[in-house]
């Protein structure tokens, strides 16, 4: 059995916190709604000029997951990706590359990501970014979260409740 043990922060391998930060902002671009990244992202990308180092393109990816979510791997099946890497070129700084990988055939959306990625590495873009962008798609995630929990909260089975049956 492949038991991977859990990063931690103390190990060589384990990431800085910049890249932690990025694996989170990047996590939360991916995942977003294209109405959301649509209301959100072209207002701010209208100020940048950015280039492609790859154009976004469509697709496969292989699908892994582990049995009881730590055992073994194995392939649950494919999944249709669009990705893309773009530059941008601050005028103050060493040019940033940033990369859009998500769900479906979407190659607006991908680039949307890859081009927010690539100014969220600027730091003098970083704090308003967060504010106009992450922010308000971290509010609409946790509200879709917190709306799902509420929910199937109705139809959960809490066993501790349940008495053992000693009459026999």
């Amino acid at each position: 059995m492949n038991r991977v043990p859990p990063v931690s922060p103390d190990l060589p391998g384990a990431p800085t916190p910049a890249q932690a930060a990025r694996r989170d902002w990047l996590s939360l671009l991916a995942q977003a709604p294209r109405a959301a990244l649509a209301a959100h992202a072209p207002p701010v990308l209208t100020d940048h000029r950015f280039d492609w180092l790859r154009p976004p393109e469509t697709g496969l990816a292989m699908v892994r997951a582990r049995i009881g979510n730590g055992g073994d791997r194995f392939n649950v099946g494919e999944a249709t990706v669009t990705r893309c890497v773009v530059t941008h070129q601050p005028g103050d700084g060493p040019a940033t590359a940033g990369v859009g990988w998500v769900l479906g055939r979407d190659d607006e959306r991908a680039g949307w990501v890859a081009s927010l990625d690539a100014l969220l590495q600027v730091p003098r873009l970083h704090p308003v970014l967060d504010a106009t962008v992450l922010a308000p798609l971290r509010a609409a995630r946790d509200a879709q979260h917190r709306a799902e929990a509420d929910r199937t909260a109705s139809s959960r089975v809490r066993f501790f409740t349940l008495q053992p049956d000693t009459a026999r």
